[in-house]
């Protein structure tokens, strides 16, 4: 079997024409286990968000590219889906898109003796990111001591 971050860069490669020619993008690329079963997880958006139909066509299309290209050798489940409103940020453009607005921070281990931060994101970089708290204070977090970051759910 390949390496799982094998699979998902192969599955990024095969994916993002498909992406960019309907003016998508591409959330992330996931290849898990849960139980008995191996699933491969493409979460895409667009502006205004995604629609059962554009998931529908992404999954077509990447499915046929799957088929051709076949080096998965478990048997899995293929789903596309909306990232969902609680999408973690991963990449830079993630955290770019975020400036100005609260997350919310679970940590590995804690820091100052909690392993949850929630904040408005300031600024990030290739080793950590800047968040202002609710008393005004600036708290710097390295990205790697970070288990999940995402936007904060306001209801």
């Amino acid at each position: 079997m390949a390496k799982r971050t094998d699979i998902e860069l192969r599955t990024e490669q095969l994916v993002q024409p498909i992406i960019d020619e309907n003016h998508f993008e591409l959330v992330d690329v996931e290849y898990v286990k849960e139980g008995a079963n191996w699933y491969l997880r493409v979460y895409a958006d667009k502006e205004g968000g995604i629609n059962i139909d554009d998931c529908v066509l992404i999954s077509r299309a990447l499915e046929a590219k799957l088929d051709e290209d076949d080096f998965i050798q478990e048997a899995y489940i293929l789903e596309v889906s909306s990232p969902g409103l609680g999408r973690p940020l991963k990449k830079d453009k993630d955290f770019e898109r975020s400036i100005g607005r609260d997350v919310e921070i679970k940590l590995y281990r804690p820091i100052e003796k909690q392993k949850e931060w929630e904040g408005t994101l300031v600024s990030y970089n290739n080793d950590s990111i800047t968040i202002t708290l609710e008393d005004g204070a600036n708290m710097e977090i390295t990205r790697s001591d970070i288990a999940l970051i995402r936007l904060a759910l306001d209801f």
